[in-house]
């Protein structure tokens, strides 16, 4: 099973370069997973096209309803972060060697610990996963 990234899921939903390979990845996967921290990243990465005029506000309003109906509709798995992926994600942190972002961490528990594969386009994140020994795909 696939655990989305945030990088792939604006990929997605965005024009980018990377959308193609993006919609023909998600397109095969069977029941992809995300998370609530997904989603409120991918607001963010919307928001952030939109005052950068990379998107304009039209545009992030129709991919926001077009991403909240895909939720609806059931089209990913969402996974729930708990309390012992936060324990998790602050022990590894917590060994001060590893080029890891809160959030990344947060990811990379959630999947480690539910036996997940993350897809991501994000190289540092990728790497680190490597390194954790979580199984990752790396979408170029």
């Amino acid at each position: 099973m696939f655990y989305i990234d945030t990088s792939v899921l604006a990929a997605y939903y965005c024009p980018e370069p990377l959308s193609g390979r993006a919609e023909a990845f998600l397109r095969a996967a069977r029941e992809p997973g995300i998370s609530s921290l997904v989603e409120v990243e991918l607001f963010s990465a919307l928001s952030r096209k939109v005052r950068e005029g990379a998107l304009d506000g039209a545009d992030a309003k129709r991919i926001s309803a077009k991403f909240l109906s895909h939720l609806n509709e059931g089209i990913y798995r969402t996974y729930s972060l708990e309390s012992h992926h936060f324990a998790l994600a602050r022990e590894w942190l917590g060994l001060f060697a590893l080029p890891l972002r809160t959030l990344d961490a947060l990811h990379l528990s959630l999947v480690s610990q539910n036996d997940l594969t993350i897809v991501t386009s994000d190289r540092a994140l990728a790497k680190v996963a490597e390194q954790l020994g979580v199984r990752s795909h790396f979408l170029r």
